[in-house]
């Protein structure tokens, strides 16, 4: 990824009255902060509004446990090789249950094992969608006797939301976070 951002730093003291409404609902909400690839958003309140609110929804709000859900956040970054998401939720995922090592296999590209047949379901399911585009039956009945229905559409949601983070951050050169160091450097 090319070094210097797309687009200059936002300076919160310039937002139209849109851009601070969709900004304080973002710091207000469960994220508590403005950062990233909401920020670039911001330069369409419209679309920051409606996509942070479907983040909400896809990072605290699903019946994926924050483990799972973490987990496919993980696949999501590394298939974009997407810097920012990356040091921003490999802590939390491992935080919430993903293992290290697992977390490192799925940052270099390794196969990961797990001890949790949910796990290894969620990361099939996430793997087999995002590397070629389909979900095999067996994958996907895999991924229902672990999760359920509702809980596979969820799942779905969650790949498709860390999408288009990864796809923002990737479009606009979205820096790390201060003292995050690439997880990517061949990116």
């Amino acid at each position: 990824m090319p070094e210097q951002p797309r687009l200059p730093e936002l300076d919160e003291t310039t937002l139209d009255p849109e851009q601070r409404r969709v900004h304080d609902a973002i710091l207000s909400g469960p994220r508590g902060i403005v950062e990233g690839p909401l920020r670039v958003w911001l330069l369409s309140p419209d679309l920051a509004d409606k996509a942070q609110a479907l983040g909400a929804f896809c990072r605290y709000g699903t019946r994926l446990p924050p483990r799972l859900s973490e987990l496919a956040i993980l696949v999501t970054g590394a298939h974009w090789r997407a810097g920012f998401e990356w040091a921003v939720h490999a802590p939390i995922a491992i935080k919430a249950g993903v293992s290290p090592e697992a977390a490192e296999a799925i940052r270099t590209g390794a196969t990961p094992s797990f001890a949790e047949p949910a796990d290894a379901a969620v990361y099939r399911f996430a793997r087999e969608l995002t590397d070629t585009r389909f979900v095999s039956d067996a994958t996907y009945a895999a991924a229902v006797e672990a999760l359920g229905t509702e809980g596979v559409v969820e799942l779905v949601g969650i790949l498709g939301y860390y999408t288009l983070i990864s796809m923002t951050i990737n479009a606009f050169n979205v820096p790390l976070p201060p003292g995050a160091a690439e997880p990517f450097p061949h990116a």
